[in-house]
């Protein structure tokens, strides 16, 4: 079991707009550790290391070596060593496995992780072709207009050809996280209107986008950031921390190669074997024997069909069964087990290299009991986050205190 402890953080509001405030990945980086630092009580001369999760800098802002931004806003980090970690959308949890393993090993006691990114630099399409460098460039998505779109549904396809798939039960996750985003403070699409047409087929509320991918079956382009502070118990050992902490008790990293064709066709019992072995990882080593051990998931659902894999690879239904939970409310706050309560990415917003951190961050806040949309009782989390066509997949377990 780990012996990392979760000290707080801090998420932007992800409805905003940096470039338009005129502000940059500066600014918001700025922010975050102002609010990191103010609402953990940990100081910036304590922090030890610092890891930055980011994905595409380079291309949306033309800004690299990113490790080096945060002395640059605050002077007081000046000499601590950073670096930044890049693995698509799991980037965030790469940079919180880089800083559980400094703890762990004893090199530091404590650690700061921030994901950042900003998206609303460049139009849509440009942005989604930026993003399709997670993709085996040159050699897969060809053909496709936007490549994520183009990736998810060929899952959704292989999903019906396995098993058959219903539309409509995709969609029903895009309303569940639409509506539990309108009560998060910091979802991007709190505030967006939806119609009655809107969870449907209707080619004007909800137009395809790529092949079986419609408009609300896929993630909002996102300016966001999330940091938490990672302490372990040397530190808490000779250092009052004010807030209440949480447990990293579990996690799992699995890493596969590029190509989707080559990933599904290693499929077997489970569609992702690899998905589902970094789920049992994070069990093994928290000490689960189940997913009903779990209060709460936050899961990576940058399309719905993302979650709708990620409920039978949790063990909630059988594999190809999961639209039973939808349709059971298993998924509802108040169900059998709450999945993405603030939203998850299509709700709540997905700026890639922030995502990993903000999953953590919500899972310690349900746990602690500070959460926006809280889970009543909630003592531990789930988190499942992957980037590319699930190249790169981490989950990790979070218990209270």
């Amino acid at each position: 079991m780990s012996s990392v402890w979760i000290a707080g953080g801090y998420q932007s509001d992800f409805a905003r707009n940096i470039s338009k405030e005129g502000g940059d990945t500066a600014t918001l980086m700025a922010e975050a550790l102002e609010h990191t630092f103010a609402g953990t009580g940990i100081a910036p001369a304590q922090v030890q290391v610092i890891h930055v999760g980011n994905a595409f800098g380079q291309l949306f802002t033309g800004q690299g070596q990113l490790g080096g931004l945060p002395a640059t806003v605050c002077a007081d980090l000046w000499g601590v060593p950073a670096t930044r970690h890049e693995g698509a959308c799991a980037s965030g949890s790469l940079a919180l496995l880089a800083a559980m393993a400094d703890l762990e090993s004893g090199r530091y006691d404590c650690a700061l992780v921030l994901g950042i990114e900003l998206e609303k630099t460049v139009p849509g399409d440009i942005g989604a072709q930026h993003m399709g460098a997670a993709a085996w460039a040159g050699h897969e998505g060809q053909a496709a207009k936007f490549m994520w779109p183009y990736m998810f549904s060929a899952i959704a396809d292989e999903y019906d050809r396995r098993y058959g798939l219903d539309p409509e039960k995709l969609w029903a996750i895009a309303e569940l996280n639409a509506r539990n985003a309108r009560t998060n403070p910091n979802a991007q699409t709190r505030g967006w209107a939806y119609g009655p047409e809107s969870f449907t087929a209707d080619p004007i509320a909800n137009p395809v986008v790529e092949g079986r991918m419609h408009k609300v079956d896929c993630g909002p382009m996102t300016d966001g950031a999330a940091a938490v502070v990672l302490v372990n118990q040397r530190f808490l050992d000779r250092n009052p921390v004010p807030g209440p902490l949480s447990r990293i008790t579990g996690w799992g990293h699995r890493t596969v190669g590029l190509p989707l064709s080559a990933k599904l066709a290693r499929g077997a019992d489970y569609l992702l074997p690899h998905v589902r072995g970094t789920i049992l990882d994070a069990f093994d080593r928290a000490g689960l024997t189940a997913v009903d051990d779990l209060d709460l998931i936050e899961t990576h659902d940058c399309f719905t069909i993302s979650e709708y894999l990620a409920i039978d690879h949790f063990g909630l239904t059988a594999p190809g069964q999961s639209w039973q939970a939808i349709d059971n409310g298993d998924l509802e706050i108040g169900g059998r087990l709450p999945v993405n309560p603030g939203g998850g990415l299509l709700g709540g917003g997905h700026p890639v290299g922030a995502t990993g951190v903000r999953m953590l961050l919500d899972g310690h806040r349900q746990v602690t009991g500070q959460a926006a949309n809280q889970v009543t009782g909630a003592r531990r989390a789930a988190t499942l986050n992957f980037g590319g066509s699930t190249t790169t997949t981490a989950a990790f377990i979070v218990e209270s205190a």
